[in-house]
């Protein structure tokens, strides 16, 4: 069987005393006794792979071809296929034979493994986490710290302007996103971009109640359902200003000279193209241009 991780190898009679009986005193050994013609063997192995990796190097996995190594069989005294024996401290302390569901092989490394503990959450991601369930002021705590540090990271100067402008800072939030250099992250640019045209335009405009109870009067009111679809962009009510701006298109896509098209994608730049809206309503869009 090949090497999977650097955690993950092959036992023979050759390193067996090297690779099981000395690692062991450093980390535990699972090792996994399997043959070519075991069925069971093949279903368990992928498993106790994951397994392995899961420890991330706080477990090693070593795979003895039964059929290959009689040497290491007669040894252990292996009677029956597959079965799996844990070395640690020199000597096997634990072990089944037989299929295992995941659970019960966790459950019987669990006292002798130690878990590795999860890496710390990376501060951009946690900001970003943040900004995307509405926690604006958390999230930018965080910027500023990183900022702190690394004042031209692009990503951050990026989000920390998104934050500004939620909060209304739109002239600051500009100043921000200047500083931006480079075509590496024109994608997320063009989002905050677009997010504080839509804030600018927001403010112009007729109350979201007012344009309401314009279309309630006429709800083929093109701008009335254009501007409140800004109104509701403003506010992240991305699913209904996109549906709005998509029906709008549909009726009537010359209206301001293309205006409904070209938000559609200013939202699409917006929200970044693994968002599952940006998913549904570029199909939708592509089933209506063509």
């Amino acid at each position: 069987m090949t090497q999977d991780t650097p955690y993950i190898f092959d036992a023979t009679a050759l390193n067996f005393d090297q690779a099981v009986i000395q690692n062991s005193f450093h980390k535990p050994v699972l090792v996994d006794f399997w043959a070519e013609w075991c069925a069971p063997c093949k279903a368990l192995m992928p498993m106790l792979q994951q397994i392995a990796e899961s420890y991330q190097g706080e477990l090693l996995l070593a795979k003895v071809d039964c059929d290959a190594e009689q040497d290491i069989v007669a040894r252990f005294g292996i009677r029956s296929l597959p079965t799996v024996v844990l070395f640690k401290d020199g000597q096997p302390v634990d072990g089944f034979a037989g299929a295992q569901p995941e659970s019960a092989v966790r459950a019987m490394l669990e006292p002798h493994v130690q878990m590795p503990a999860p890496a710390a959450a990376d501060p951009l991601e946690q900001a970003q986490a943040l900004f995307s369930e509405g926690r604006v002021a958390e999230a930018e705590a965080i910027l500023v710290a990183l900022l702190g540090e690394d004042n031209t990271n692009a990503k951050a100067l990026i989000l920390f302007a998104r934050c500004l402008a939620e909060r209304g800072e739109l002239g600051e939030a500009q100043t921000v996103l200047d500083t931006v250099k480079g075509d590496e992250h024109k994608a997320a640019l063009a989002g905050a971009k677009a997010q504080l045209t839509f804030l600018r335009q927001a403010a112009d405009l007729p109350d979201a109640a007012d344009l309401k109870a314009r279309l309630a009067q006429d709800p083929k009111d093109d701008e009335a359902t254009y501007q409140l679809a800004i109104q509701q962009l403003a506010r992240q009510q991305y699913e209904a200003a996109l549906d709005a701006l998509l029906k709008l298109f549909s009726r009537n896509r010359g209206y301001g000279e293309g205006l409904p098209h070209k938000t559609l994608l200013q939202v699409f730049d917006l929200l970044g193209n693994d968002h599952p809206l940006v998913t549904t309503y570029r199909r939708k869009l592509f089933a209506a241009l063509y």
